[in-house]
Protein backbone atom coordinates (compact mmCIF):
# COMPACT_ATOMS: atom_id res chain seq x y z
CA UNK A 1 0.00 0.00 0.00
CA UNK A 2 2.87 2.99 1.57
CA UNK A 3 4.57 1.57 -2.10
CA UNK A 4 1.91 2.04 -4.46
CA UNK A 5 1.10 5.68 -2.93
CA UNK A 6 4.80 6.72 -2.85
CA UNK A 7 4.82 5.43 -6.96
CA UNK A 8 1.87 7.38 -7.17
CA UNK A 9 3.49 10.84 -5.50
CA UNK A 10 6.35 10.32 -8.15
CA UNK A 11 4.32 10.02 -11.00
CA UNK A 12 2.28 13.10 -9.82
CA UNK A 13 5.74 15.27 -9.02
CA UNK A 14 6.59 14.39 -12.64
CA UNK A 15 3.49 15.38 -14.26
CA UNK A 16 3.28 18.62 -11.75
CA UNK A 17 6.38 19.78 -13.31
CA UNK A 18 5.56 19.14 -16.77
CA UNK A 19 1.65 20.96 -16.21
CA UNK A 20 4.07 23.81 -14.72
CA UNK A 21 5.87 23.91 -17.57
CA UNK A 22 2.97 23.81 -20.33
CA UNK A 23 1.57 26.69 -18.57
CA UNK A 24 4.81 28.71 -18.12
CA UNK A 25 4.33 28.81 -21.75
CA UNK A 26 0.50 28.69 -21.99
CA UNK A 27 -0.49 30.48 -19.18
CA UNK A 28 2.02 32.52 -18.09
CA UNK A 29 0.46 35.31 -15.61
CA UNK A 30 -1.16 32.65 -14.12
CA UNK A 31 1.65 30.20 -13.36
CA UNK A 32 3.57 33.66 -12.20
CA UNK A 33 0.41 34.14 -9.93
CA UNK A 34 0.79 31.12 -8.70
CA UNK A 35 4.90 30.99 -7.95
CA UNK A 36 3.74 34.32 -5.75
CA UNK A 37 1.38 32.74 -4.04
CA UNK A 38 3.98 30.39 -2.04
CA UNK A 39 4.78 31.67 1.62
CA UNK A 40 2.39 34.54 1.27
CA UNK A 41 0.56 33.30 4.70
CA UNK A 42 1.28 30.53 7.28
CA UNK A 43 -1.06 28.62 5.63
CA UNK A 44 0.54 28.81 2.13
CA UNK A 45 3.84 28.29 4.05
CA UNK A 46 3.00 24.93 5.94
CA UNK A 47 1.29 23.50 2.91
CA UNK A 48 3.97 23.78 1.23
CA UNK A 49 6.23 21.77 3.36
CA UNK A 50 4.05 19.54 4.24
CA UNK A 51 3.70 18.66 0.59
CA UNK A 52 7.22 19.01 0.40
CA UNK A 53 7.57 16.53 3.24
CA UNK A 54 5.23 13.83 1.42
CA UNK A 55 6.76 14.52 -2.40
CA UNK A 56 10.47 13.85 -0.41
CA UNK A 57 9.35 11.23 1.48
CA UNK A 58 7.82 9.29 -1.36
CA UNK A 59 10.87 9.83 -3.03
CA UNK A 60 12.76 8.36 -0.58
CA UNK A 61 10.30 4.92 -0.76
CA UNK A 62 10.38 5.08 -4.39
CA UNK A 63 13.84 5.76 -5.70
CA UNK A 64 14.70 2.20 -5.17
CA UNK A 65 12.48 0.99 -8.27
CA UNK A 66 13.60 3.51 -10.19
CA UNK A 67 16.17 4.26 -12.66
CA UNK A 68 19.32 6.71 -11.04
CA UNK A 69 17.77 5.62 -7.90
CA UNK A 70 21.09 7.08 -6.07
CA UNK A 71 19.98 10.21 -7.65
CA UNK A 72 16.66 10.29 -6.36
CA UNK A 73 17.29 9.35 -2.85
CA UNK A 74 19.55 12.02 -2.83
CA UNK A 75 16.61 14.27 -4.03
CA UNK A 76 14.34 13.06 -1.68
CA UNK A 77 16.99 13.64 1.21
CA UNK A 78 17.70 17.13 0.33
CA UNK A 79 13.54 17.52 -0.01
CA UNK A 80 13.43 16.17 3.44
CA UNK A 81 16.41 17.89 5.22
CA UNK A 82 16.00 21.53 3.76
CA UNK A 83 12.00 21.28 4.72
CA UNK A 84 12.92 19.95 8.31
CA UNK A 85 15.16 23.45 8.25
CA UNK A 86 12.21 25.24 7.00
CA UNK A 87 10.05 24.04 9.66
CA UNK A 88 12.48 25.73 12.19
CA UNK A 89 12.29 28.81 10.11
CA UNK A 90 9.93 31.11 11.18
CA UNK A 91 7.53 31.90 8.16
CA UNK A 92 7.82 35.33 7.16
CA UNK A 93 11.45 34.62 6.50
CA UNK A 94 10.01 32.33 3.98
CA UNK A 95 7.76 34.58 2.87
CA UNK A 96 10.77 38.08 2.76
CA UNK A 97 12.78 35.20 0.56
CA UNK A 98 10.27 34.38 -1.69
CA UNK A 99 8.98 37.89 -2.49
CA UNK A 100 12.69 38.62 -3.24
CA UNK A 101 13.74 35.53 -5.18
CA UNK A 102 10.54 34.49 -7.23
CA UNK A 103 9.63 37.81 -9.13
CA UNK A 104 12.91 37.15 -10.70
CA UNK A 105 12.34 33.43 -11.01
CA UNK A 106 8.90 34.50 -12.57
CA UNK A 107 10.95 37.15 -15.37
CA UNK A 108 12.37 34.40 -17.03
CA UNK A 109 9.34 31.87 -17.36
CA UNK A 110 10.38 30.18 -20.60
CA UNK A 111 13.56 28.77 -18.86
CA UNK A 112 11.60 27.87 -15.96
CA UNK A 113 9.40 26.17 -17.77
CA UNK A 114 11.91 24.43 -20.49
CA UNK A 115 13.90 22.80 -16.98
CA UNK A 116 10.54 22.23 -15.64
CA UNK A 117 9.91 20.29 -18.76
CA UNK A 118 12.68 18.51 -18.50
CA UNK A 119 13.14 17.58 -14.66
CA UNK A 120 9.23 15.93 -15.24
CA UNK A 121 10.02 14.28 -18.24
CA UNK A 122 13.46 12.96 -16.19
CA UNK A 123 11.28 11.55 -13.15
CA UNK A 124 8.76 10.13 -15.42
CA UNK A 125 11.73 8.37 -16.89
CA UNK A 126 13.02 7.36 -13.83
CA UNK A 127 10.00 6.06 -13.07
CA UNK A 128 9.06 3.84 -15.36
CA UNK A 129 12.86 2.57 -15.83
CA UNK A 130 13.62 -0.37 -13.68
CA UNK A 131 16.38 0.22 -11.36
CA UNK A 132 20.00 -1.02 -13.14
Amino acid sequence: MIAGLAAAVVYLTGLYFIVLAMGSFLAPSLVGRFLLAFARTPVAHYLELGLRLVVGGAFLAHAPQMLFNTLFTVFGWVLVVTTVGMFVVPWHWHRRFSERSVPQAVRHLPLLGMASFALGSFILLAATSPAV
